[in-house]
C-alpha cells in the first residue's frame, strides 16, 4: 500500500464584497430595528414595615406571582392615581 498525501479541499468561490451584503440585507432579521424607549430610572429607597404588614405583603405577592416590590409599588402608584383615604380625610 503506497503513501499517498491528503488531498487539498477545494477553494470555495470568492463572492464579491456586494454580493455577500445583498444577500446578508435579505434576511428576514436584517432590517434595522426601532430604537427601545428608555424606561425610567428607578431610585433605591429604604422602607421601615411593621413584619405583620410584611408578611401579608409576601403572601399577596405569592398569590399574584409577583415580586414583593412589585407589588409595592403597584400600591403606591395605584394610591398616587386613584386617591385614597385615611381616617375618613381623603385625597381623590
Amino acid at each position: 500500500m503506497a503513501i499517498t498525501a491528503k488531498p487539498k479541499p477545494k477553494a470555495a468561490p470568492v463572492a464579491s464584497e456586494a454580493a455577500a451584503e445583498a444577500f446578508i440585507s435579505g434576511a428576514p432579521d436584517a432590517a434595522p430595528k426601532a430604537p427601545a424607549a428608555r424606561r425610567e430610572t428607578k431610585k433605591l429607597i429604604s422602607l421601615k414595615i411593621a413584619p405583620t404588614l410584611l408578611e401579608r405583603v409576601d403572601q399577596l405577592a405569592a398569590e399574584l406571582g409577583q415580586s414583593r416590590a412589585a407589588v409595592i409599588n403597584l400600591a403606591i402608584h395605584r394610591a398616587v392615581e386613584r386617591g385614597f383615604e385615611i381616617d375618613g380625610l381623603g385625597k381623590a
